[in-house]
């Protein structure tokens, strides 16, 4: 049975968010979603808000479970912690692959015992990225294609909360 870990600040989760871990979920036996409790720049959602919106987004995922107990620190520490042998990545285009390239090579010195696998997103998710579907509907853009519906609506209430 092995057991990876999905790290990431899902601010809000977006559909390339639940493809990579429904594609994740039939690689691995059990796939555990860490909502890192620390977001860079200023988040639209509290940790617990964004742990209650992925954990909504991949219900129907028996093997799937989102880690109600966010985290801080590193990955690695956090993946021998919930027993993970393998981080999970998603990667949408060249600057992802940089920047995961360097991250892989530091969590394998950290933890050699610990890989990392990196998912290419789906074509039709390439281009989704969760500070780029706040600008769109921040701007009164329609996000429907590209988070789960009770995202969207919680994204555009937020927002509305903002004004």
């Amino acid at each position: 049975m092995t057991t990876a870990v999905y790290p990431g600040t899902f601010d809000p989760v977006t559909l390339g968010h639940v493809d990579i871990a429904a594609r994740a979920s039939k690689i691995f036996s059990r796939v555990v979603v860490a909502v890192y409790a620390s977001s860079p720049g200023s988040p639209l959602f509290n940790t617990e808000e964004r742990v209650s919106l992925f954990t909504r987004a991949v219900e129907d995922l028996s093997n799937v479970e989102v880690d109600v107990e966010s985290f801080d620190g590193l990955v690695v520490n956090y993946a021998r912690q919930v027993g993970a042998r393998v981080i999970v990545r998603g990667l949408r285009g060249g600057s992802d692959f940089e920047y995961e390239y360097e991250m892989a090579f530091m969590n394998k010195k950290l933890a050699p015992d610990i890989e990392t696998v990196c998912l290419i997103t789906s074509l039709e998710y390439q281009f989704v990225s969760s500070s780029r579907l706040k600008e769109v509907a921040s701007l009164g853009g329609d996000i429907g294609a590209m988070v789960p519906p009770h995202v969207a609506e919680a994204v555009l209430k937020k927002l509305s909360l903002l004004k």
